[in-house]
């Protein structure tokens, strides 16, 4: 069964858009829409349970199949900013240059997802 989707597709398109056009001009309501629609995205993408997604304060996703965790912090986390979270799913930044930049976190064996990004090709 897919996940189940909290962002209208269309909303949640239009506001990445916004962002991509202008990301020092969007609020935080446009932003956080964007995140988390990328957020479901990806994990609609790749499905699964074994890799924990995280973007502070907007959303949290799991992906990737794998292993289960059930309890406590997950063996294979990703977690970043917005703003970096936004880029790499447009493909403005990519995941060696996060990681390199020390502006992405990751955690555990799966956690390399720069096969599944970017999810957009820079819009929507």
């Amino acid at each position: 069964m897919p996940p189940r989707r909290r962002t209208d597709p269309g909303a949640g398109r239009a506001a990445l858009l916004s962002w991509h056009a202008d990301p020092e001009g969007t609020d935080r309501a446009t932003r956080a829409a964007a995140v988390r629609h990328t957020l479901e995205e990806l994990a609609a993408r790749a499905p699964g349970n074994s890799v924990e997604v995280r973007v502070p304060p907007f959303g949290v996703v799991q992906c990737v199949e794998g292993p289960r965790h059930t309890r406590g912090t997950p063996p294979n986390v990703v977690e970043t900013d917005g703003e970096t979270w936004l880029r790499l799913a447009t493909g403005d930044l990519v995941w060696a240059q996060a990681l390199g930049d020390g502006v992405l976190r990751v955690s555990g064996t799966r956690a390399d997802l720069s096969a599944l990004l970017p999810l957009t090709g820079g819009t929507a």
